[in-house]
């Protein structure tokens, strides 16, 4: 039956799968999930897929490599569904949201080639430093530290006689570099995201040595996309081609 299915066009669910390192049952799932439109029946009650499924699935895989398994299903179904609008739309949200990160990168790079050494981030005179300190240091009043405390930008601890705060190494790096980043024209939106970055990293060195393999990511997802697009695009010219119509509505049983 798998020559007669393959010479009249059509494929079984194992022959699809085989061409793309799958099981079976994973292009069965896919189908049923809307990744794959529906495939037409033999008289048995077989699966009979075609070429025009074989360029689904190429369109899904090459789509979760660059936007993830959960947008790249919502835009096949989108496709398959007819939604093609709405499947763009998820692709393009997922665009920004890489673009988003390639900001966030570059403020990141950007803030530490200005900022000073770590090592020479401290208030003269003390330890770490009260609040009037620091802002006289940075040039700024001490409001907008409280400010960025609520955001979150900076942690101080109090002084446990005196209640007032004091901030430490970590929190003058924060505060140096949010003071550089408010600078550039960054929202505390993302400049919370950043500063985020820099402690899970455990500070400006270590981030520094990691910032070549989060350049690398952002640079393998951006060409993923790309070969997303391509293999999307070659699926729909496929569809056009059927007329817009999924296999199960062309092929005969």
């Amino acid at each position: 039956m798998a020559a007669n299915l393959k010479s009249a066009g059509r494929l079984r669910p194992v022959d699809l799968a085989r061409a793309h390192g799958l099981s079976a049952q994973a292009v069965r799932n896919y189908e049923e999930a809307g990744i794959l439109p529906a495939a037409a029946r033999t008289a048995h009650g077989y699966r009979a897929y075609t070429p025009l499924h074989a360029r689904a699935l190429d369109a899904f895989l090459a789509l979760v490599a660059g936007h993830g398994h959960r947008t790249a299903a919502s835009v096949m179904r989108g496709v398959n569904e007819g939604a093609v609008d709405e499947a763009l739309r998820l692709i393009d949200e997922s665009h920004a949201q890489l673009l988003d990160d390639r900001r966030t990168l570059e403020a990141v790079e950007g803030a530490l080639r200005d900022l000073v050494p770590e090592a020479a981030a401290g208030v003269p005179g003390s330890a770490g430093g009260f609040i009037g300190a620091l802002a006289g240091e940075l040039g700024i009043r001490p409001a907008t530290l409280r400010k960025w405390e609520r955001a979150g930008l900076v942690r101080p601890r109090r002084d446990p006689v005196t209640g007032y705060r004091r901030y430490d190494a970590a929190d003058v790096r924060d505060a140096r570099l949010a003071h550089q980043l408010r600078r550039g024209g960054y929202p505390l939106e993302r400049i919370a995201t950043v500063i985020t970055r820099v402690r899970s990293a455990g500070g400006r060195e270590p981030l520094e040595a990691a910032l070549g393999e989060w350049h690398d990511r952002v640079s393998a997802r951006g060409r993923a996309m790309l070969g997303g697009a391509v293999a999307l695009e070659a699926y729909l010219c496929e569809r056009e081609r059927a007329g817009g119509r999924g296999a199960a509505e062309k092929a005969t049983a």
